[in-house]
């Protein structure tokens, strides 16, 4: 069974490096899941999300030419958290000019505090004699 991009498999990790795992696939093809594919959280060390012989689930992203696959585990587990992340993100367009209306004007007046007190205060104007 050829492997195809967007199939989701379950294969087992057969290697670990400092860039990403090796998965060997159903059909004895081994993919690389790069440190980015691992997990949703920033990976600082991949030894800390995966060992060798795990079995996990991923999702087939590329297959190359030469017969390098490409893998994702963050994507073959986040497809019910994608569907959540796009439910949050249903506020009305009047919601969110509301909202970054309200947060400019914030910005606003922390800067005019900010350079009303490197002027010298209240803005008033010294004449030079």
């Amino acid at each position: 069974m050829p492997v195809s991009v967007g199939s989701i498999l379950e294969g087992v990790v057969t290697g670990i490096t400092n860039f990403g795992a090796f998965v060997q696939l159903p059909s004895g093809e081994t993919g690389l899941v790069h440190i980015s594919e691992v997990a949703d959280s920033y990976v600082k060390d991949i030894n800390e999300f995966l060992k060798k012989t795990d079995r996990v689930k991923v999702k087939v992203l590329s297959v190359d030419g030469d017969g390098k696959i490409g893998l994702s585990i963050r994507q073959a587990l986040s497809r019910s958290s994608h569907r959540i992340n796009r439910h949050e993100d249903r506020a009305t367009f009047e919601d969110k000019l509301a909202k970054y209306l309200k947060e400019s004007d914030e910005r606003l007046q922390d800067l005019k505090r900010n350079t009303e007190s490197k002027r010298g205060g209240r803005g008033t104007y010294r004449e030079a004699f």
